[in-house]
């Protein structure tokens, strides 16, 4: 084999055959050993190979939210070879077109594709997604299919092995992502997988409060985005990981008590939604030793959570594409300025602020664009070639967030670059009317992103979520606004709402904002 680490499948393997009696995962009802993951890989593994399918070969992955079918099935692709590509989540106003769309894309494109593999829930979707493709790739399900199918299950459990051909920078898998552009697709070699599998546990020993003891790692976000990394690395560790297929905070209480889960990964709003719930009070958190949270929470409420939680709460900053990058550890939630940071760099010489347009690198305390040179980076995006070359400048991954680091070493987050705002001449950080609306009485919950109108001027838009039961006066919003800010940050268009968008880890989704917004200045709101 021409790579510089073993195939990450096959150490998988290795591990799971070592334990073949370990509880390795729980998907649904369903409790699975090692053993079983193992059986049903190699299964699927020689059954995709004696179709043929081989190294350079793409399989496209379609199923269900968060399922032992999504691992599984990523294994056999990758350990026949091929590179897996998961097709993107579902969004509930039209699923069967967006599926259609991205498959389209991936058939349309010199991509290779040569297999569709899914679980049996989506074996009708996938005929149907199926019935116009001209040139129709194979349809394999993880079970007994239709006429018409191959049977992922009927394989050997014994031959299969991993393919001696692959080279390093082959392509292994493609996670998803939801970009502004509609793009999506980051692309993971076998060198990098290999190697971070190679390195398990990866998280730094800064953060390992269960290290030398059985991580069991609760999954509520989309594995098919990045927690296929985080499941890897619990699984080789020799944990065990528990899948749910979103995040639900009572669902979350009653895994951590049944399971004796030790690891979380949330988005601040889920942090906060399970210390409120009704259920945590009466809920045996004990076996919690690391709650990772991602997002900037109000420092005052951190320290509240943390309250509540003790001294697990370790927040971390990343990308899909740089992976983690800068961490703020238990102990340090102690310190008022140093929770409103998001921690010190993982590996300083790995991270720096520079210039947004020239590249230069920026002293302590000025802002510019968070760039990294990551330990394990991704190869960019699938069949955009612009957006893999806009991605990296001189060796540097741009994260397109702005920041600062501060004299001790801090990082300072101020927002994102392409949600920059340019009102009048003048630029407006979302986050900085965020921060402000956010405080003001009987304001639960907010988003502000800049929008075009029909005569493309941009203005800015914001949409409030209020309190239970409160009022709020737009009016009021405006004028704290311009207060405490200057008119150039004043909202031209609030929207009163019941909820936001949010993505898999509970944050604002500004992509599907921007087309609320778009779609507000048509329609009567609570303008200003």
């Amino acid at each position: 084999m021409s790579m510089t680490h073993v195939h990450y499948v096959q150490q998988l393997l290795d591990h799971f055959d070592a334990e073949p009696d370990r509880a390795a995962m729980v998907s649904g009802d369903a409790l699975l050993t090692t053993g079983e993951l193992a059986d049903a890989t190699r299964r699927a593994a020689d059954v995709m190979g004696g179709q043929g399918i081989t190294r350079g070969d793409v399989v496209c992955v379609l199923t269900e939210t968060n399922t032992a079918a999504t691992m599984i099935l990523q294994w056999a692709v990758n350990l026949a070879g091929a590179t897996a590509a998961h097709l993107r989540w579902l969004h509930p106003d039209g699923p069967e077109d967006e599926l259609r769309m991205e498959l389209r894309r991936a058939l349309g494109t010199d991509a290779g594709v040569r297999m569709l593999a899914v679980d049996a829930a989506n074996e009708e979707r996938a005929r149907g997604l199926l019935a116009d493709a001209t040139d129709r790739p194979i349809l394999a399900v993880l079970g007994a299919g239709r006429p018409g199918t191959v049977d992922l299950t009927a394989g050997s459990g014994d031959g299969a092995g991993s393919a001696a051909d692959l080279a390093d920078d082959d392509l292994a898998v493609i996670t998803q992502v939801r970009l502004p552009s509609g793009r999506n697709g980051v692309c993971w070699t076998f060198g990098v997988r290999n190697a971070m599998v190679s390195a398990a546990p990866c998280l730094p020993p800064m953060a390992g409060a269960s290290a030398g003891g059985r991580t069991n790692l609760l999954i509520t976000t989309p594995l098919i985005h990045s927690d296929v990394l985080a499941a890897d690395d619990t699984l080789v560790s020799g944990g065990m990981v528990v899948l749910q297929p979103g995040f639900d905070a009572g669902a979350v209480l009653r895994a951590v008590a049944e399971y004796r889960i030790s690891r979380l990964f949330l988005g601040t709003p889920q942090m906060y939604a399970l210390a409120e719930h009704p259920d945590r009070p009466g809920t045996d958190l004990s076996s919690l030793t690391e709650v990772f949270y991602s997002g900037r929470p109000e420092p005052q409420r951190l320290r509240e959570v943390q309250e509540i939680f003790g001294p697990v709460l370790i927040q971390v900053y990343g990308t899909t594409e740089t992976g983690v990058l800068t961490m703020l550890a238990a102990d340090e939630h102690g310190d008022l300025d140093a929770r409103g940071t998001v921690g010190r760099p993982v590996n300083p010489g790995g991270l720096s602020v520079r210039h947004p347009e020239t590249g230069e690198a920026l002293a302590a305390g000025e802002v510019g664009e968070v760039c990294a040179i990551p330990s394990w980076p991704s190869a960019g995006y699938w069949h955009d070639p612009e957006l893999t070359a806009a991605l990296i400048r001189d060796g540097w991954v741009r994260t397109g967030d702005l920041g600062h680091l501060d004299a001790d070493g801090y990082l300072h987050l101020s927002g994102r670059l392409a949600d920059l705002m340019k009102i009048n001449g003048v630029h407006i950080h979302p986050e900085a009317v965020e921060k402000v609306l956010g405080r003001l009485p009987g304001v639960s919950q907010t988003a502000v992103c800049g929008v075009e109108d029909a005569d493309r001027v941009e203005r800015v838009y914001a949409a409030v979520v209020p309190e239970p039961g409160a009022v709020v006066d737009v009016q009021e919003l405006r004028r704290q606004v311009a207060e405490a800010l200057s008119d150039n940050h004043v909202p031209s268009l609030i929207e009163i709402r019941r909820s936001l968008p949010k993505t898999g880890w509970g944050k604002p989704d500004r992509v599907q904002l921007r087309a609320d917004a778009r779609a507000a200045l048509t329609r009567p709101v609570s303008r200003v």
